[in-house]
């Protein structure tokens, strides 16, 4: 059994009074003293240092489970039951919060909740986006936690978000490796040579095939070739032949994002046609990893996870009830890439006055735009508070990030003027999906209550049910 929650969301266990009483409510579980005691251990999970994978808070009589700014499906302590949140942004609570802050008619918010649906991300499209442009490929680590101690939580093919994430990841970073070429190694080749010798002579193998047989003029042998037939491109192939049959079952799944997915698989597999996929992952671990090839990296760990998914048979690719290991995917992590990304696309020109991560005696902001005309902070919010208002604490932090004397150098600024800040947060109503500086400008947002702090609403991409 699990409990299935949007981001933000909240679901409550109560204490049922007696055996006859009866709730309707979805959003709760009422349970008698003994299975209520066994959420009493139950804490909160924190992801990182700024954000949690659920909150969980004891309440008379009740616990409130809460979806932070995680995606992802997790065990609840020794209870039986597993939390699964899903990639969805409530545009009910944000729609009802305007009404109500206009009106003290509080039966509206019933009527709007029956009409009005959630947005589901498309956390795979905002990916698919992160990947396909070279600067914000490069940041794309710590994205996906996996628990593969953990018990497997079985689930529906349909819920299953951790696959199409690692298969995204995966092909694009082999489309990255395609795109370089393919790296070459030495490797070992065995094979039964006639009327000539090379390398060493495998004498058990050579008895049993060759003197045994009595075909004396033969002989076996192991030597090496330098070329792509090796270790690590037989291990890619391997994980790509897992990835085009689980695409290929699971195009409704994968919806709108099939089509790029089947264009990234076009473009590799032409690249692996004379490669074998004759390997065992137990050799892996005697891979040393050439810097030049970083991308190799990646792949293998990506590949190794993806294998793990599947426990290395292909035929549960097309299974429609799957077991997964508890992980969770950092979505405000993938929002602020997902801007990044679309700004280096949308200011072509201006790529090199765009700094992400901008660090500076453990500061850390999301990004410095230094382009004379057009110098701002920026920091990218995963918060849909900014439809309706701001808050005051991210304010005062990408203010503060402002008045660093190593960004102030960093931009040339010698007087005592403020530097613009702004917030970019996600707005699927009236969101722009134009990034580029010059219609950030235009189209920016004024947070009166301060001076040169303003917010841009981004529109995500979300799948139509």
């Amino acid at each position: 059994m699990g409990i299935r929650l949007s981001e933000h969301k909240s679901f409550f266990i109560r204490l049922k009074q007696s055996d006859i009483e009866i709730s309707d409510n979805l959003e709760e579980l009422s349970l008698l003293d003994i299975d209520f005691e066994k959420y009493s251990n139950i804490t909160s999970k924190a992801y990182n240092n700024s954000s949690y994978r659920f909150l969980f808070e004891k309440k008379e009589n009740a616990y409130e489970i809460k979806a932070d700014y995680c995606i992802g499906i997790d065990w609840l302590g020794q209870t039986g039951k597993y939390l699964y949140v899903e990639p969805k942004i409530n545009n009910v609570s944000i729609q009802s919060f305007i009404n109500r802050l206009e009106s003290e008619d509080d039966s509206s918010f019933e009527e709007e909740n029956a009409i009005n649906k959630p947005y589901e991300l498309d956390y795979l499209n905002m990916l698919l986006q992160v990947t396909s442009v070279a600067e914000s490929n490069q940041e794309v680590q710590d994205l996906v936690q996996i628990d593969w101690e953990a018990d497997q939580i079985s689930i529906e093919q349909k819920d299953d978000k951790l696959t199409p994430f690692l298969v995204v990841r995966f092909l694009q970073t082999l489309k990255s490796i395609v795109r370089k070429g393919l790296k070459k190694n030495y490797y070992k080749v065995q094979e039964n040579l006639n009327n000539r010798v090379k390398g060493k002579i495998l004498v058990g193998q050579n008895i049993k095939q060759n003197i045994f047989k009595n075909r004396l003029t033969s002989t076996f042998c192991e030597y090496q070739v330098f070329g792509e037939d090796h270790l690590e491109n037989r291990f890619l192939k391997k994980v790509l032949k897992f990835v085009i049959s689980y695409v290929e079952n699971n195009k409704i799944l994968l919806s709108n994002n099939y089509n790029i997915i089947q264009q990234t698989i076009n473009y590799c597999r032409p690249t692996f046609e004379l490669i074998s996929d004759d390997i065992k992952e137990t050799e892996l671990k005697h891979i040393k990893y050439n810097p030049f090839y970083r991308e190799y990296k990646d792949a293998l760990q990506i590949g190794s996870h993806i294998l793990k998914r599947f426990a290395y048979n292909i035929t549960q690719t097309s299974e429609q009830r799957v077991t997964t290991p508890p992980f969770w995917i950092d979505m405000p992590r993938l929002f602020e890439l997902y801007v990044f990304s679309k700004m280096m696309e949308d200011n072509p020109l201006s790529k090199k006055e765009i700094h992400y991560q901008f660090s500076t005696y453990g500061n850390s902001l999301d990004i410095l735009v230094s382009e004379s005309e057009n110098q701002m902070v920026i920091d990218a919010k995963y918060k849909l508070h900014y439809n309706t208002g701001h808050l005051h604490n991210d304010i005062r932090q990408v203010a503060g990030y402002a008045r660093l004397n190593t960004v102030r150098e960093k931009l040339k600024v010698k007087d005592d003027r403020n530097i613009d800040c702004l917030i970019i947060y996600p707005d699927m109503e009236l969101g722009e999906t134009d990034l580029s500086l010059e219609n950030i400008n235009h189209k920016k947002q004024k947070i009166k209550t301060y001076h040169k702090v303003y917010k841009f609403g981004v529109k995500l991409p979300w799948i139509e049910n």
